[in-house]
């Protein structure tokens, strides 16, 4: 796989340019039987120089491959968290949101998922890319 099958990009529209350097976390979200549910990382990276999160994957354990880990699933509820305080902090800024967590369902586990992600210090937009 060249990939992850979820990719994100984070565009800084306040300044018109990529937000390199962004702390990215994915996440899947697991029901408890006591009807609780918990949010278990499976990857973490940082956006390049074009502000692209291209290898947002799980790596290998000891029981499971890259690849199966990488693995989707229907049905399955997944969560990228952004860290825009971070950001926003090394660049002499200050922002409302501390981070951006946008969370999305798995219909169909063969598709890739890309979020793109556009910030500024008092808003944030996303939507599904391609």
């Amino acid at each position: 796989m060249s990939k992850s099958p979820i990719t994100c990009h984070v565009l800084d529209s306040s300044l018109g340019k990529p937000a390199q350097d962004v702390q990215v976390t994915l996440q899947v979200f697991h029901h408890l039987s006591n009807n609780a549910s918990v949010c278990e990382p499976l990857a973490e990276s940082r956006t390049n120089s074009d502000g692209r999160c291209m290898d947002l994957w799980p790596e290998a354990t000891e029981t499971q491959s890259k690849e199966e880990r990488s693995k989707l699933e229907t049905g399955k509820l997944y969560k990228v968290v952004f860290q825009t305080k971070e950001y926003f902090e090394k660049t002499g800024r200050k922002c409302f949101y501390p981070w951006v967590e946008i969370t999305f369902e798995v219909e169909n586990p063969s598709e890739h998922y890309h979020i793109p992600l556009l910030i500024s210090p008092y808003s944030f937009t996303t939507y599904r890319g391609s």
